[in-house]
């Protein structure tokens, strides 16, 4: 199946998805918390529905009740099935961090995508802390950890993946003891680790950030928290930016206050000359105005990347996005994807090691789009085929299922002329 999409106008109000981000963390700390916890309004997506499956191999208690999970947790072992975590990144990686605190061998695999990307940095941190860890030259899954970690103190790199830092910090109260992270290198994605340590503290674990890193003390332990999942920042990204270029989009389900460090795109879309309208419901609205170009570093949010760039082709001048090497190890190579794409949709678009420059504004044209099995490369294109002449088609359009499942739906309602093939 293959998604084409025309020139469009888009007009309308429409819910933001809940965060795919709140919903791993909430699910995997709610198996960690002795009792029964409720997650509320989660996101199932692929992704979190994978985290969800592999709670329950670890031996949490798991009920859908309408849109409503409930996890009775707190005795979790090592189980004798390998957990396929599929295409999640988060799954897998926080997983293992909690699975080397267990005691017993526990097995992780996913999909040809998932299996190429980084996990060495985070199994060295679990070996130095004492775990047995068996895996590929490379370090990629498939892999095994074999706990409990005896160690209390750590060194990890802070600029490949945050979730590397969170899998630590969320599986170090099972040891009862300290742990201590030293980073050694700067960390990107901070917002990230800021949402795990307050989606701690809600289940009664304190962290402490320390000149170096992070310091989780001893003699803790995760309690039920009620959660309610609120919407996705990096989903609405994409109707934003909709309504930057096609129309007038109003999107709720947001909370301003929220961690999430992708609600960054809203000030950017204000920066770059977007009409942008916050509501005292906390809904933003976002209309078409005279877009002219910037710098702007997405180090703290790399997943707006795809759909930036797209922005950034209606532009008035020459926009640079960088701060993103780390781009280069999601689901696809997402520098050289969304540049590939983008070029190929008549862009000015060059690749840098950690962003691109585009130079604009460029009139776009229909073409023919790979998604590498990337969920943001699919939305950002069929965003950019709402402004380009002739028709643009997507394959493998179901890859949004990854964090936003309803997102052809929902721009269709919005007037989106998008039709499956």
């Amino acid at each position: 199946m293959m998604l084409a999409v025309q020139k469009s106008s888009l007009h309308g109000t429409v819910a933001a998805p809940p965060s795919k981000s709140h919903t791993h963390r909430a699910f995997i700390l709610a198996a960690l918390a002795k009792g029964e916890s409720v997650v509320s309004s989660p996101l199932f997506g692929e992704d979190t529905c994978a985290t969800l499956d592999a709670v329950a191999s670890l031996g949490a208690s798991v009920q859908r009740r309408g849109e409503d999970v409930v996890i009775c947790g707190g005795s979790l072992s090592a189980p004798g099935k390998t957990i396929d975590c599929k295409n999640s990144g988060t799954s897998i990686r926080i997983l293992a961090g909690v699975a080397a605190q267990l005691a017993g061998t526990t097995s992780f695999t996913g999909d040809a995508s998932l299996c190429s990307r980084p996990m060495k940095p985070l199994l060295d941190a679990l070996a130095e802390l004492g775990v047995t860890v068996t895996a590929a030259e490379n370090g990629c899954a498939p892999f095994s950890v074999t706990g409990p970690a005896s160690g209390s103190s750590v060194h990890i790199r802070g600029d490949i993946s945050s979730q590397f830092i969170s899998a630590l910090l969320i599986g170090a109260p099972l040891g009862g003891r300290e742990l201590q992270v030293h980073l050694t290198t700067p960390l990107t994605s901070r917002p990230y680790v800021e949402m795990t340590i307050a989606a701690m503290r809600t289940c009664g674990v304190t962290v402490v950030t320390t000149e170096d890193g992070f310091l989780v003390p001893a003699d803790q332990s995760y309690r039920p928290a009620p959660v309610r999942v609120g919407g996705d920042f990096s989903s609405a990204a994409f109707l934003f930016a909709a309504g930057a270029l096609a129309g007038d989009v109003c999107v709720t389900n947001l909370d301003p206050a929220d961690p999430q460090g992708d609600k960054m795109f809203i000030g950017l879309l204000e920066s770059l000359g977007a009409s942008v309208t916050h509501n005292p419901d906390g809904s933003v609205r976002v209309g078409s105005g005279a877009l002219h170009a910037a710098d702007v570093s997405l180090s703290d949010a790399p997943d707006l990347f795809p759909i930036a760039a797209v922005l950034a082709t209606q532009c008035s001048g020459t926009t640079r996005l960088y701060g993103a090497a780390h781009l280069r190890f999601k689901e696809s190579d997402r520098i050289k994807s969304t540049a590939q794409f983008l070029r190929d949709m008549g862009a000015d678009i060059t690749e840098t090691d950690d962003g691109c420059i585009i130079r604009g504004p460029s009139p776009l044209h229909g073409a023919k789009v790979t998604t590498f099995g990337d969920h943001r490369i699919m939305m950002a294109a069929a965003v950019a085929g709402l402004i380009a002449d002739g028709t643009t088609v997507i394959d493998d359009p179901g890859c949004c299922a990854v964090s936003y499942p309803a997102f052809v739906a929902d721009m269709q309602a919005l007037g989106a002329d998008m039709r499956y093939l």
